[in-house]
């Protein structure tokens, strides 16, 4: 177990807190309360958390290079532009009403990738995206139940994955040069009394850190040997997703919700729907920006 000081820098009450993006370009992160439809800007210099609203479920964000935000919203991809309205880029699975968007990053290419889950949290109905720069969507994967975490490690030539409703993290061979996967096999799998992954994230030595939804913690391991290296308790049941950030990326910043909560849930961990941070002792990776 790891020492050090879990603070709650956002006592936000999120109903579901996801997709934590640090922007190193400007000292900031951006993270979403999906079900309230909200895009969050939180500046730690400022300590200050500015809110974005919109008319769809928002579930992940990204900072494109020709201005604003690439956002996945319940229904298709969106550019926003701060103070316009939102800018439809490629409508997706509009024909599953069923189903909805979920996390997505970007690789070093700047493609984004993306995937879907069924709004009930069951079936096998979702997929796996990617996005080229030219907008072009192309599908992945199918038979997804809720699409997840997503990780990079281009020295190693592969891609990390997670489903939420197999316990699993996979790894694929991945081409950087045309976005393509293969030979997808589980590498980790959480255990019963673990709760589910969720978000994801890869630091400076290749190893991945991972939220337990309904475990109460963010998990380090090594995936190349499936071993669990640390552990990180989080003063919330239901931990979404994770990245790094601070100057020198050694700050773990964490999301997660409450709008799932039962009465003695909320009054057992009243902080829950706050953004963490925390200081693990080893740095991450700068983000990807979108190519669009």
């Amino acid at each position: 177990m790891l020492s050090g000081t879990m603070e709650c820098v956002v006592a936000a009450k999120a109903a579901l807190g996801e997709g934590p993006y640090w922007d190193h370009r400007n000292g900031r992160l951006y993270w979403m309360d999906v079900d309230s439809n909200e895009l969050h800007l939180y500046d730690p210099g400022k300590g200050t958390d500015d809110i974005h609203s919109f008319e769809r479920k928002v579930s992940a964000v990204v900072p494109a290079e020709h201005g604003g935000w690439i956002l996945t919203m319940e229904d298709g991809i969106y550019r926003y532009m701060e103070h316009q309205p939102v800018e439809l880029l490629a409508a997706v699975e509009t024909g599953i009403p069923g189903n909805r968007l979920n996390d997505a990053k970007c690789d070093s290419r700047g493609r984004l990738w993306f995937g879907s889950m069924n709004r009930r949290f069951a079936g096998r109905d979702g997929s796996l995206y990617v996005m080229e720069s030219a907008g072009e969507v192309r599908q992945v994967l199918s038979g997804i139940g809720i699409s997840n975490g997503l990780a990079w490690n281009d020295s190693l030539g592969v891609m990390y994955y997670i489903d939420t409703l197999t316990k699993g993290i996979d790894v694929m061979d991945y081409s950087l040069a045309d976005g393509s996967v293969s030979g997808r096999r589980t590498v980790i799998r959480l255990a019963e009394d673990e709760g589910w992954p969720d978000g994801m994230t890869i630091d400076s030595e290749g190893m991945l850190w991972v939220a337990h939804w309904r475990g109460g913690c963010i998990s380090r391991w090594n995936p190349h040997t499936g071993e669990q290296l640390e552990k990180i308790e989080v003063p919330a049941h239901y931990v979404t997703s994770c990245t790094f950030g601070g100057e020198n990326l050694d700050e773990l910043y964490i999301t997660t919700a409450c709008g799932y909560m039962s009465a003695e849930e909320l009054e057992r961990w009243p902080q829950a729907g706050g953004l963490f941070r925390f200081k693990p002792g080893v740095r991450g990776r700068e983000a990807n920006r979108a190519a669009f």
